[in-house]
């Protein structure tokens, strides 16, 4: 009987449906595992790249369910953002229609992949029901000072007509990642997140286990340093500016003083001479990006702004030059600049001709010049009172002392910038802010959200969000006063969204809050998230703020919002490229792949292409050996000869039994570790091991029946349509997602014999096969008739032979 894997498939899909197989409900009495997947973003049809995340993730969530735990495995849809406004306007369609037309189209194939989505907790983020608590979480966030408005500079994309976050702004040119227009700056009034609050919070992941290389990033992206924070006052002025230094023990060496020219106090103290290259040079600092600005590789330049400072330790004149090295955003927005101590200020004192004092002596200094900057610690020279201090000490008497005279103090700073939510867009969820003449900024009531977005909105050519000339949207009444106001225009960044879907998924249609508290007791923590990595300085920083504010506001009890992570790699097309339409002929399309192949097929090539976080190119030959794998499993189930006559021997029975045992332990250490590529290949080495003895009489025994639940078991996280089948074919009860992970016997899962290495003298000189079960002796007679071995023992009695059980033997001689 042939495997006909498009029926097979259809049928078991509709009985998982109609039996709620997959809808997760509270059991007190078992382990819960909330098991979660990022959620896909609402672009149209799902490619091979989608199967990619999700696939492996599900293979994972069916095993957990097997090993006993009570898992939850919900998705649901990200669907406001500007790609879908954007795509809509260019096709001419209102943005809702289209993204509901993608997300009903995305289910349909979500649906057909085989994962045991609980589709009675799905969520979408465009949707009243949903955005209706992300505005209540605006207000809870408003009313607890951590959301806040001012004006500040931003990057605008002009074509999009819309803010765009720096991580947003793309390439050397500084350009929208979007629409590839050029990014400028434009001040405009934001709403904006104290992310920084928690900045401390954020870089404490005790609590959690993830990739070292997301929490370096983290790290990094936050960008902790601690130092003293000073004030330098500007000669014949009465205007100062703060600076900030990790090395304090430095400040001596000062020669220079630089500002951000952005800085408010540039204009005030430019000199007539040199005020129309200081403009020209802000100009040109406005077009660069951080990126571009804070590279190590750049070449450093700058302009005089001919005002000097005054060094505070020494009383010493600097000059206060501008330098697009230096970003307003970071710590003061100006810097001490000591250039015998490191390296940019180096290279921009030789460029413009400035002494580079030294005041770290290096170990062999000779009282000279420096050829390089010396960045290491060391003993303190020409600082006075300080001279002879090592950098440690010297860092601590410095900062008492400027504290002592109250010039500074010593501070935490931090990279990271709070988190600007604020878009000039239509397709996001509405900021609920009124605006009233009389009352000033005044929050919607709880009781009159969710704002809705208005659906006769009218696009105009200039991309410009429809929402600031709705006039119907637009005017409102004070909820506090009862005169004429006015609505926020601007709505949230998507990132808002996310931040705190795995919540709602819980109770989607809960109205009595975000989610359901019971069902928050029972089901949260996150106990294994999947997704990429590219999301690390984003949304999964962002996520990991909205819980740590969410339990300061006593709406939950954890620190954070998932204890485990782990990041997939990226699928790429037979060219080694990434897929991208834009290319068109390296995309792979799942949909013709099911109908040649079948769904089972897919997922198992998916997860046998490459270790899932390493990802690989897409290999259209590989691919046709998984669906031979799996139509060998269904002859041995299906078409298994038992017309096979004779006795089988009990080593027969032992040899099936050992290799049954073996293979559950290396499958189900690999799923443990997600190494779900090598868990595939023992399979297949097990299902080569029945071809063998299928044909023997050893198909007549428990071994045998054993062996094949175990295949079928051992499939059904990767295969869940065949499995099914399979176990319903042999009078297995319904359903194989339901059964317990096979276990391993210890003794019947060890090797029959194993490799040892020979050591003479302590240096390898053969290896064994050796029986896992012999004794000592049998071991040393073994090792010494090696020939490697007796050519260097040669005739001498060995003094001493040392055996470790299983690892190795050394002979001394």
């Amino acid at each position: 009987m042939a495997y006909e894997f498009s029926k097979i498939e259809k049928k078991w899909r509709e009985r998982w449906e109609a039996t709620g197989l997959y809808c997760s409900q509270i059991d007190p009495n078992r382990s819960k595992h909330y098991a979660l997947t990022m959620l896909p973003y609402t672009s149209g049809d799902l490619h091979i790249g989608h199967w990619y995340a999700i696939v492996p993730s599900d293979v994972r969530a069916r095993y957990m369910r097997m090993k006993g735990h009570n898992v939850l495995f919900p998705i649901g849809f990200d669907a406001f953002g500007l790609p879908a406004e954007n795509a809509a306007i260019q096709r001419g369609i209102h943005p809702a229609k289209w993204t509901l037309d993608n997300v009903e189209r995305m289910r349909g194939q979500l649906k057909i992949m085989g994962a045991m989505f609980d589709w009675t907790r799905e969520a979408t983020t465009c949707l009243p029901e949903y955005y209706r608590w992300t505005q209540w979480l605006f207000l809870k966030f408003y009313a607890n000072d951590l959301a806040y408005r001012e004006k500040a500079p931003v990057d605008w994309c002009p074509k999009c007509n819309t803010t765009l976050a720096r991580e947003q702004v793309w390439g050397e040119d500084r350009h929208c990642e979007r629409c590839d227009t050029p990014v400028i700056k434009k001040d405009l009034d934001q709403w904006l997140f104290r992310i920084t609050r928690y900045a401390e919070e954020l870089l404490d992941f005790a609590e959690i286990e993830w990739p070292d290389r997301v929490k370096a990033m983290q790290e990094n992206w936050i960008g902790r340093s601690e130092g003293v924070e000073f004030e330098m006052r500007v000669k014949n002025s009465d205007a100062s500016f703060r600076v900030f230094t990790t090395r304090p023990d430095t400040i001596w060496g000062m020669s220079f003083a630089v500002l951000a020219p952005e800085h408010p106090l540039v204009d005030e103290i430019t000199s007539p001479e040199q005020r129309e290259a200081v403009k020209a040079y802000c100009v040109k600092a406005e077009r660069q990006s951080e990126i571009e600005r804070l590279s190590v590789d750049k070449e450093q330049d700058g302009v005089f702004t001919g005002a000097y400072a005054i060094n505070p330790m020494n009383n010493a004149d600097v000059p206060i030059y501008i330098a697009d090295y230096v970003l307003l955003q970071y710590g003061t927005g100006a810097i001490m600049a000591v250039p015998a101590h490191d390296e940019r200020d180096f290279d921009f004192a030789k460029k413009y001709g400035l002494s580079i004092p030294v005041v770290i002596a290096p170990d062999d200094w000779d009282g000279e010049a420096l050829t390089q900057p010396y960045t290491g610690e060391g003993c303190m020279v020409n600082s006075g009172q300080f001279d002879g201090l090592f950098s440690q000490e010297g860092k601590n008497a410095v900062a008492d002392d400027l504290e002592s005279q109250d010039i500074g103090e010593r501070k935490i700073n931090y990279r990271l910038h709070d988190w600007l939510i604020s878009r000039q867009r239509y397709w996001g969820c509405p900021i609920p802010i009124i605006y009233c003449d009389t009352c000033g900024i005044v929050p919607v009531p709880a009781r009159d959200l969710p704002v809705m977005l208005p659906d006769d909105a009218e696009f105009l050519p200039t991309g410009e969000s429809p929402l600031k000339y709705h006039k119907g949207f637009l005017n409102t009444t004070c909820p506090e006063c009862g005169t004429s106001a006015q609505r926020e225009t601007d709505t949230m960044d998507t990132f808002m969204c996310s931040s705190w879907y795995q919540y709602r998924y819980l109770s989607p249609h809960y109205d009595a809050g975000p989610f359901d508290p019971h069902e928050g007791e029972y089901w949260l923590p996150v106990d294994q998230y999947t997704g990429g990595i590219e999301h690390a300085t984003m949304h999964l920083l962002y996520t990991r703020f909205f819980t740590k504010a969410m339990r300061d506001m006593d709406l939950v009890s954890d620190d954070e919002p998932m204890t485990r992570l782990f990041n997939q790699g990226i699928i790429l097309g037979e060219d080694h490229e990434k897929m991208s339409k834009s290319r068109g002929s390296n995309v792979v399309n799942p949909d013709d792949l099911i109908v040649q192949y079948g769904i089972d097929s897919i997922r198992a090539y998916l997860i046998f292409l490459s270790r899932w976080e390493q990802g690989g190119p897409w290999n259209s030959s590989s691919l046709e050996g998984v669906p031979r794998f799996l139509n060998r499993v269904w002859r041995l189930v299906v078409e298994n000869d038992s017309l096979t006559k004779g006795t089988p021997t009990q080593e027969s029975q032992d040899d099936l039994r050992r290799l049954t045992h073996q293979t559950i332990r290396k499958v189900s250490e690999d799923f443990e570790t997600f190494g779900f590529n090598t868990a595939l290949a023992a399979l297949m080495t097990f299902s080569n091991g029945l071809s063998v003895a299928q044909n023997t009489p050893v198909v007549h025994t428990d071994a045998w029946k054993e062996a094949i639940q175990t295949l079928i078991l051992l499939l059904a996280p990767v295969t869940p349509h065949l499995s099914e089948e399979l176990w319903s074919r042999i009078g297995g009860e319904y359903s194989v997602h339901q059964q317990n992970w096979p276990e391993w016997d210890e003794n019947l899962a060890r090797p029959a014999s194993i490799e040892m290495p020979v050591q003479v003298n302590g240096k390898v000189r053969a290896r064994m096969e050796v029986e896992v079960d012999a004794g000592h002796e049998e071991i040393e007679s073994l090792a010494l008739d090696q020939p490697n071995v007796k050519a260097h023992v040669q005739d001498q009695d060995p003094k001493k032979i040392i055996v470790i059980p299983n690892r190795l033997v050394n002979i001394v001689v």
